[in-house]
């Protein structure tokens, strides 16, 4: 039957008794196999003991001082974790001390007894949960979360010192193509290649993460401008210069960066990844794989205080009712009769002024307001249309309305309230829409015209729109972007366009409008070219008074 001791040193334990009152630790003959190599004078006093211990050496203190005293012949449990190690050449023994320890008559600890065991095992288990908890599964480096407390610490860190620090986002161009082209798995392979080459790239102590799914997030510390431009081409010749290999070949790739300079022009870590991510979606917009770096601009600060304003203008307009319309004529080019009112939207302020369309919509837009807006205008048009029953109108809907599921039920919901009112709307849809979405615009007319309402495809010329796709998306109108209509009397070749789309649209059996129509010479040509209706400044501008309640006497004049 083995002994006592002998079963202890084989689990890896050691008993131990400490006096506190004379800081003697009187160990069991376990000690020397737990504690290898370690000298018994090192292990013989709680002092000598402390500096061997890591990361504070106040630790077994500490665990004594934080548990409440029980008084009695049990004592006081406690338990601690600590490294241990005679040197910083060697490696750290992990171990676990549990005991009690026993109060003296003043009722700090005077004894403590118990046993400690090597844990390296569960230490080594815990690390790696611990850092699969802070990386990226896919990429080994810090994940979201732990690269934006990275860039936190490093910002408050250059505030301190008064450093320059830099971050970068690093976003991989047309990943999407390569995932649509080959599959997930290749772009997966992408992501990994991109972060290993960036990783070959870095220097000690800068930090690298991904901070989603085709983004990298860079901190380079003590990080001039000068240097962020540097190391910025360093990073994007090293994507761009060769293939990545993949399982279904060679993949090229290249990256775009957006970076600023912290904490110079971001002291938060918000700040700085709004400010990156700015950046760029700036430098992808102007070449992929190009580099951006944030800087003031006053005039871009302008707009972004102008945009915050009219976005709170925007919704309290809105919950005031404040939001209304203003009709602009449209008539048969050849007797100016009127044939219907384009409905633009306006926005009444506290002062008295008047916002028009362009301030109010490309803002709605950008900040994802535009749906409410549209909504409002829809609840207008049709209640114009339901109290006057001889008026047609038309009402212009954003891009991203053509999607909105609530925009459509909405206007089922008031078709079915008001019957007869649809086959009096005309619905205008820019022509970008039918360029991106066709298949779902394509739907989105079908729907519209079972109500007997009329679709116009707005500034048409614009944009890349195929009288193919016209033909395809099944159009009542095409409106010619005054753009081209404006110069007809003076430029040669805006006249053969404007003529082409006329002459192809009625071979289609669209019915073409022309906007910003300025003047008699350019309606007369409009007229002869066969074009069905014209508005604009000849005709009459927006008036935010109905001008069907006129008197019959106020019709517009014929052509002279």
């Amino acid at each position: 039957m083995p002994q006592a001791s002998e079963i202890l040193a084989a689990l890896g334990q050691a008993v131990f008794v400490w006096d506190i009152a004379s800081d003697t630790i009187r160990w069991g003959e376990q000690a020397a196999t737990v504690f290898a190599g370690i000298p018994p004078d090192k292990l013989a006093t709680g002092a000598e003991f402390a500096k061997l211990i890591e990361p504070s050496q106040t630790l077994r203190s500490a665990a004594l001082a934080l548990t409440s005293p029980v008084h009695g012949a049990d004592g006081t449990p406690y338990r601690v974790e600590y490294g241990v190690r005679l040197s910083a050449s060697e490696p750290v023994v992990w171990v676990e001390e549990t005991g009690r320890w026993f109060a003296g008559a003043d009722g700090r600890p005077m004894r403590a007894q118990g046993i400690v065991r090597i844990n390296n095992e569960r230490h080594a288990r815990d690390e790696e949960l611990t850092k699969l908890a802070q990386l990226d599964p896919l990429t080994g480096e810090l994940n979201r979360t732990h690269l934006i407390a990275a860039l936190a610490e490093t910002i408050e860190e250059s505030a301190r010192f008064r450093s320059s620090s830099a971050f970068m986002l690093v976003g991989i161009d047309r990943l999407a193509r390569v995932n649509d082209a080959f599959g997930f798995d290749v772009a997966d392979a992408v992501i990994l290649d991109v972060g290993k080459r960036i990783r070959e790239r870095l220097r000690g102590g800068d930090v690298l993460g991904r901070f989603s799914g085709n983004k990298f997030g860079l901190i380079l510390k003590n990080c001039t401008v000068d240097d962020m431009n540097v190391a910025a081409e360093r990073f994007l010749t090293g994507v761009r210069d060769e293939v990545v290999p993949t399982r279904s070949g060679p993949v090229s790739v290249t990256v775009s960066i957006g970076a600023v300079s912290v904490p110079r022009y971001a002291r938060t870590a918000d700040e700085a990844i709004n400010r990156a991510q700015e950046t760029l979606e700036a430098a992808k917009r102007r070449r992929a794989g190009s580099f951006g770096a944030w800087r003031p601009n006053a005039e871009r600060d302008a707009q972004r205080r102008v945009n915050i304003r009219v976005t709170d203008e925007i919704v309290t307009a809105l919950n005031e009712r404040r939001i209304v319309l203003a009709y602009e004529p449209v008539v048969t080019a050849s007797s100016r009769e009127g044939a219907f009112y384009e409905c633009l939207v306006r926005m009444e302020q506290g002062d008295g002024r008047t916002l028009l369309a362009p301030d109010i919509v490309p803002v709605a837009e950008r900040l994802g307001l535009i749906r409410l807006v549209d909504h409002r205008v829809l609840e207008l048009v049709v209640a114009e249309l339901a109290a006057s029953p001889d008026v047609r109108l038309s009402l212009n809907i954003s891009p991203d309305t053509t999607m909105d599921p609530d925009w459509w039920a909405s206007i089922e919901s008031l078709m079915h309230a008001h019957p007869g009112v649809a086959r009096r709307l005309i619905v205008e849809i820019t022509e970008t829409v039918a360029i991106q979405d066709i298949d779902d615009v394509r739907a989105f007319v079908g729907r519209l015209k079972q109500f007997g309402s009329r679709i116009a495809i707005d500034d048409f010329g614009a944009g890349y729109t195929s009288f193919r796709n016209l033909r395809k998306l099944g159009v009542d109108i095409v409106k010619i972007d005054g753009a081209f209509v404006q110069n007809i009397t003076r430029s040669a070749d805006d006249r053969a366009f404007v003529q082409t789309l006329i002459d192809l649209a009625r071979r289609l059996d669209i019915e073409t409008v022309a906007e910003w129509v300025q003047d008699e010479e350019a309606a007369g040509m409009l007229r002869d070219w066969g074009c069905d209706y014209i508005q604009g400044r000849l005709i009459g501008l927006a008036s935010a008074e109905r001008p069907w309640s006129a008197p019959p006497d106020a019709a517009l004049p014929a052509a002279g």
